[in-house]
């Protein structure tokens, strides 16, 4: 499998990651091992997850993706055969859920996530969400302290905006500090504007290599939902109303015929749209079962024509 490189890095990874949010929340452990042992099985090695995942579950706290994956290596897994994202940024405690990128908080926060994921060291580790109330200067001089001590290999940042992104990269040169090799924004073939219109450009300005999550649309993009009638049939239900509309279902529609033109899943078509978008390294997908896991790895060897490509870009552009 040809793996892709993020930006100007050496860091290549296989053009697809495994999303940890579903570990400790729609996937129990012993489910989460089967999975992350198939993912790898086919050939694959990003893995992104993040401190907070999956506090948001009834008596969670957060941190419980990270721990399900440091349990997973601990069983014997090779640490050289994976790549592992993980994000900090986003405070964990519930009482105080501002963003927190402060120097402190991203030292103290490093060591919570190297102990959970059982390792000694973060590939990638990102800045979750920006923190305006932090210098620059100071999340980067902390990722600094992190590179020189072996703790991680490289930063990347998540929903940044295109003026705090370049902002960041400008001081990284000028102090000479780790500069952020990716950025990991929602992008999917419903939600393109924000992306396409700034930070695409950006990410290509700079040589950026972009982990976009949301790859499915929470799984709208598998065709599952088509009516509000089907948004109990899993947990992520709730969050798929605002995809229920003209335009949505019109993109489903695209979807269903490109792959019924390939004799494959919509799911295996929205992941191959977003392999053949200039820039894009590795989306980010879940899975909860071998089967959604199975369309997924298919996608990456799924080209799409020129027709297909027109297609699906008609039909899911801005009404």
């Amino acid at each position: 499998m040809e793996k892709r490189t993020f930006g100007k890095s050496d860091l290549q990874v296989a053009p697809l990651a495994f999303g940890g949010n579903v570990f400790g929340w729609t996937v129990d452990e012993k489910t989460s091992f089967s999975l992350l042992d198939q993912f790898v099985d086919a050939g694959f090695d990003l893995i992104d997850t993040a401190d907070v995942y999956s506090r948001w579950v009834p008596e969670n706290q957060g941190g419980e993706s990270e721990t399900i994956i440091g349990n997973w290596l601990k069983r014997g897994v090779k640490r050289e055969r994976v790549i592992i994202a993980t994000k900090v940024g986003s405070s964990m405690s519930a009482g105080n859920p501002r963003k927190n990128l402060s120097r402190k908080y991203i030292r103290q926060a490093a060591e919570d996530s190297l102990r959970r994921l059982r390792t000694d060291y973060i590939d990638l580790y990102q800045s979750h969400y920006d923190d305006p109330e932090t210098p620059v200067e100071e999340t980067l001089q902390a990722y600094d302290e992190l590179v020189k001590a072996g703790k991680v290999r490289y930063i990347g940042a998540s929903n940044f905006s295109p003026a705090r992104l370049s902002g960041s990269l400008r001081v990284s040169e000028e102090r000479n500090y780790p500069a952020y090799i990716s950025l990991q924004p929602e992008y999917n073939l419903y939600s393109r504007a924000v992306f396409e219109k700034e930070l695409q450009p950006l990410c290509l300005r700079y040589g950026l290599g972009v982990l976009n999550y949301y790859a499915l649309a929470s799984g709208f993009l598998t065709g599952k939902y088509r009516s509000e009638a089907d948004l109990s049939v899993s947990k992520r239900g709730k969050g798929i109303t605002k995809y229920l509309n003209d335009r949505g279902l019109r993109i489903l529609h695209a979807l269903d015929q490109v792959a019924g033109r390939y004799e494959t899943t919509p799911a295996s078509v929205s992941i191959a749209w977003l392999l053949a978008q200039p820039g894009i390294t590795a989306p980010i997908a879940s899975a909860t079962n071998p089967k959604q896991l199975d369309s997924l790895v298919q996608a990456v060897g799924l080209k799409l024509d020129n027709e297909a490509l027109l297609q699906l870009n008609q039909a899911s552009g801005e009404d």
